[in-house]
């Protein structure tokens, strides 16, 4: 069934094309197709025009005068500019290089140690690694070591911690509510209960969320904050970016969130004067993808003037992963892993969630075979293992990496664990890392 999708989806795309102007006259919006999105484009056209600036065809104009046409920004290619605008575009595009005269803001300050040009260099052959080009020997032995450490410090030590907040109640109780809505807002649900049945929603507190985007989590934990009345506590949010549509900006107490537009690799915590005006920091996160929960580790362990209490983060996207900023590098070489390993263990990961268990260039190449019967087709790559074999392996690739992160907080003083937070029905992206500061016994001398 998942074979046959792609012909389908490309077919109904080269369809909904067609009849873009017709669909976006009916709805007011924009009639550029979006590939990535499978969507229209939800800008305003512009006035007399099926389009928006952005996407508006080259015109007369366009075509006597090269100045007049639009160019994708060298900054940033997913957006464009006119062609006489773009120096002053590249002035002020979001895209750009700043040098930020904020304290709290250091480049690269939790970025991990820069690696030696010839060993960045080495890394960046690897990233270009196919699993199915890999020898057997290389293959199998990658395979065989992952499972060693799961078997040894993971198979089975991993409790179920299923909890649900009451402040959820409600928008949970919307039959209407697609399954993509419900699945956030159960995401949602289970962290803030398990914030609150270990007894971290009390007063004197600045909730840090990094990664926050849009604010659903953030939202949420500042509602449960105002309906207990809890005093001097905050809900401070991170991202890099500068969204529309914020869930934030719809609470009625708007004073019980800060919002802090930084990138985590640039974060110094200490240095954040909303974090001054409460006595203990809690850190969490719903969606923080592979490398950016390791520049969160570090960004809370590597600034010893900002304590934090307890770490909550929802764990995914493994596959995007680096090895520079990956804060379990010790442990794993240690086990004797190499960096290309590493590497390959982080293609392997997204076999536990990749639904078909074909890539997107092979996805890609089937349906372009299928809508070309004259098209000579590539040769069949034959795969090494079953699709249940490497969902497994996977899943256990995605672990390992984990329990690196759990060994890095457990030598920086925590106490930290995998616990699975919502079924797999929910989301194959179901474990969190837990961490509270170790407490010190006083008895040691």
């Amino acid at each position: 069934m998942a074979d046959a999708s792609p012909a389908k989806k490309a077919k109904m795309t080269t369809d909904v094309e067609a009849a873009a102007p017709a669909a976006a006259a009916a709805s007011e919006n924009c009639a550029h197709w979006v590939h990535r999105k499978k969507r229209y484009c939800k800008m305003s056209p512009n006035k007399g025009s099926l389009f928006c600036g952005a996407h508006e065809p080259p015109s007369e104009e366009c075509q006597e005068n090269s100045d007049a046409e639009r160019i994708p920004c060298p900054l940033d290619p997913k957006h464009t500019v006119f062609k006489r605008k773009l120096a002053k575009h590249l002035s002020i595009c979001n895209a750009r290089d700043q040098v930020s005269t904020v304290p709290y803001i250091v480049k690269n300050i939790n970025a991990g140690e820069e690696l030696e040009v010839s060993k960045q260099q080495e890394l960046d052959i690897y990233e270009k690694l196919k699993l199915h080009e890999l020898d057997d020997a290389e293959f199998y032995g990658v395979i065989e070591k992952v499972k060693k450490l799961f078997d040894t410090h993971i198979a089975d030590k991993i409790d179920e911690i299923h909890l649900q907040h009451a402040s959820l109640e409600e928008p949970l109780s919307h039959d209407e509510y697609g399954q993509e809505t419900r699945k956030h807002l159960v995401q949602t649900s289970a962290l803030l209960g398990i914030l609150e049945n270990h007894q971290q929603l009390i007063n004197n507190t600045s909730y840090i969320e990094f990664g926050a985007g849009k604010g659903q989590l953030a939202f949420y934990l500042a509602t449960a904050l105002d309906s207990q009345q809890l005093l001097n506590s905050q809900v401070v949010l991170v991202d890099r970016l500068s969204l529309r549509h914020k869930k934030d900006n719809k609470l009625s107490n708007k004073q019980l969130v800060q919002r802090i537009r930084a990138d985590i690799a640039d974060l110094r915590m200490s240095q954040l004067p909303e974090l001054q005006r409460t006595q203990r920091n809690v850190a969490l996160s719903k969606h923080l993808c592979g490398a950016a929960t390791d520049l969160t580790l570090r960004c809370i362990l590597q600034d010893a003037a900002c304590s934090t209490d307890y770490i909550l983060i929802a764990l995914c996207c493994h596959h995007r992963c680096s090895w520079r900023s990956y804060v379990g590098k010790t442990w794993l070489l240690d086990a004797g892993f190499t960096p290309r390993e590493f590497v390959i263990i982080t293609k392997m990961v997204s076999w536990a969630v990749c639904g078909s268990g074909l890539s997107r260039e092979r996805r890609k190449a089937m349906a372009e075979a299928e809508a070309d019967p004259h098209k000579e087709a590539q040769p069949e790559v034959s795969q090494r293992l079953s699709r249940e074999e490497r969902e497994l392996i996977g899943y256990q690739c995605k672990r390992v990496l984990d329990f690196g992160r759990l060994e890095h907080l457990k030598a920086n003083g925590y106490e930290a664990s995998l616990k699975f937070y919502v079924p797999r029905d929910v989301t194959l992206e179901n474990v969190i890392l837990l961490a509270r500061r170790a407490k010190c016994n006083k008895n040691d001398s």
